[in-house]
């Protein structure tokens, strides 16, 4: 089997479960890591046996790596990004793909020039139910997808946005919620229910006053397929209540993934609470299917370390795309698709109006 060399750059709270991943795949050699300060890189290297540096342009000179996963905070992935592209080097980039559509469209440019895979991880399209209500899409169940709604009702403390001093700014973070919770949830809605025609949004800061970003957000949607959708994703309810992503269709029957129940995980601080599940599923036939999935896919997750295993297979995904020279599971197109979606919810409220589609990158 052809293995890549592979390294890291960002050695914060995720960047554990990445090179979990490289250092145990089979496609992969994993080979050095960059951290923001030679120090920082030095001290993550020892832990897995690979090189560190602090400058990732040195690694990515002397290190021969073939492939990188990008874990920095979000207005920071476009530079190190770029840097590889046009070294020819891979990239995979943790989410979202950038804070900016100027960014995702120098990374994306880049990776077209030199000819390099580009990818977005969005690993909760490998669940198991998510994958489920996909398939069924494919297949016609529900013939065509004509609503779909994402509920997402989190909680973040003031010891989170503490944690880093990145956390709950314009500058260091690039937004709030939208940009850093919401873009799985945002990122399966468009998996499910393909491009977005207008928008009309709001965000708002309804109980966190120690940061400057929002920690709620709404939106109605019009799809290109003249399907309708809504958005609710907050930070703002203690205890933390679950993600859910829900899709109808045009012969009434309905599909549903919660992907997050009770407090949701938070990299390098807390686990996964709860299983992920269909929670609704109406097709017709298939209902009594739901209890054995859902007794299924709970048993299968006591058997794995969750927060390593869906990392772990979106990376394999991406290294085998590279191997077999087709394009990964999640395209750096994908991402850059929930970058739009989340900036036209807040061109919507800047500019007080709807927001057609596409944007403008200015």
């Amino acid at each position: 089997m052809k293995r890549i060399k592979t390294g890291l750059i960002g050695c914060g709270k995720v960047a554990d479960l990445h090179a979990a991943a490289l250092a145990s795949l089979p496609e992969s050699q994993f080979t050095a890591v960059c951290g923001s300060t030679a120090e920082k890189g030095a001290r993550f290297a020892a832990k897995y046996n690979v090189r560190g540096y602090g400058d990732f342009e040195k690694m990515l000179e002397e290190s021969g790596v073939e492939a990188v996963c990008i874990c920095t905070p979000h207005p920071r992935h476009a530079g190190p990004a770029v840097a590889a592209a046009r070294r020819g080097v891979h990239v995979l980039v943790e989410k979202p793909l950038a804070s900016s559509l100027a960014d995702c469209d120098r990374m994306i440019a880049a990776a077209r020039q030199t000819g390099v895979t580009l990818g977005a991880v969005s690993q909760r399209r490998f669940y198991a139910p998510c994958r489920r209500v996909r398939m069924s899409i494919d297949q016609g169940k529900i013939a065509t997808p004509i609503l779909g709604s994402v509920a997402m009702y989190g909680w973040r403390d003031e010891q989170y946005y503490a944690s880093d001093p990145w956390r709950g700014s314009w500058s260091g973070e690039g937004g709030g919620v939208l940009v850093n919770q919401a873009p799985h949830q945002l990122d399966l809605l468009l998996w499910y229910m393909g491009p977005v025609a207008e928008l009309s949004g709001y965000w708002a800061n309804l109980n966190h006053p120690y940061i400057e970003v929002e920690d709620t957000a709404v939106a109605i949607l019009r799809f290109q397929s003249g399907a309708l959708g809504q958005i609710v994703v907050s930070n703002s309810q203690n205890p933390a209540l679950h993600g859910r992503v829900q899709i109808h269709g045009s012969n009434g029957a309905s599909l549903g993934v919660q992907t997050e129940g009770g407090a949701m995980f938070i990299a390098g601080m807390s686990g996964i609470a709860e299983p992920p599940y269909n929670d609704v599923w109406t097709v017709p036939g298939e209902s009594e299917l739901r209890a054995a999935w859902q007794k299924e896919d709970a048993e299968f997750f006591t058997r794995i370390n969750p927060m390593e295993y869906y990392h772990r297979m979106q990376i394999q995904d991406f290294l085998t795309a590279i191997i077999e020279n087709r394009p990964p599971l999640v395209t750096a197109e994908d991402g850059r698709r929930t970058v739009e979606l989340f900036t036209a919810i807040y061109r919507s409220q800047r500019d007080g109006r709807p927001v057609r589609f596409p944007l403008d990158v200015a």
